[in-house]
């Protein structure tokens, strides 16, 4: 299972966080820091997973990351999801904000938030995988993108 989703810039500045697992606030920051120090410091031949950081649950949990450009995507899991399957599913999810946002780069995570968590929502939720078909969420993407235009324009008529 899914146990959190964290990605963070080369700066260790947050961009999206997601927990599946509770975890108080202040913990949750604790987390993020050692996460990042964990996989920051790593060199780019190396393998991309590791055992999870002492805060997330040591040997139990592992952390599975992959550095695009400026931003870390780090898959926090436990022992029984598959390093190979989270590492496709990282690139599934990065290719579809690619699709989305056509070319995405790290101010789009900032300013179209909402826009990222409802794609990452397809693709996963509360800690298990929903969906792997790159076409098939980003046909849900823009089907939820007319409907947004579509009650727009009929709360713009309402004024009219």
């Amino acid at each position: 299972m899914i146990k959190a989703i964290l990605i963070f810039n080369n700066h260790g500045k947050p961009r999206l966080i997601r927990f599946y697992q509770y975890f108080a606030e202040d913990m949750q920051q604790q987390i993020i820091r050692e996460t990042f120090h964990l996989v920051s410091k790593r060199d780019d031949n190396v393998c991309n997973f590791l055992e999870g950081g002492s805060l997330i649950g040591g040997s139990d949990y592992k952390l599975i990351y992959r550095h695009y450009a400026t931003l870390y995507f780090v898959f926090c899991v436990d022992s029984s999801e598959s390093e190979l399957g989270i590492l496709d599913l990282i690139q599934v999810f990065v290719e579809t904000l690619d699709k989305c946002f056509e070319n995405v780069c790290e101010l789009d995570l900032i300013f179209h938030m909402d826009k990222v968590h409802y794609i990452l929502q397809e693709v996963v939720m509360g800690g298990m995988v929903l969906e792997t078909n790159m076409n098939e969420i980003v046909a849900q993407v823009e089907l939820q993108n007319r409907m947004e235009k579509s009650e727009v324009r009929t709360f713009l008529n309402s004024f009219l």
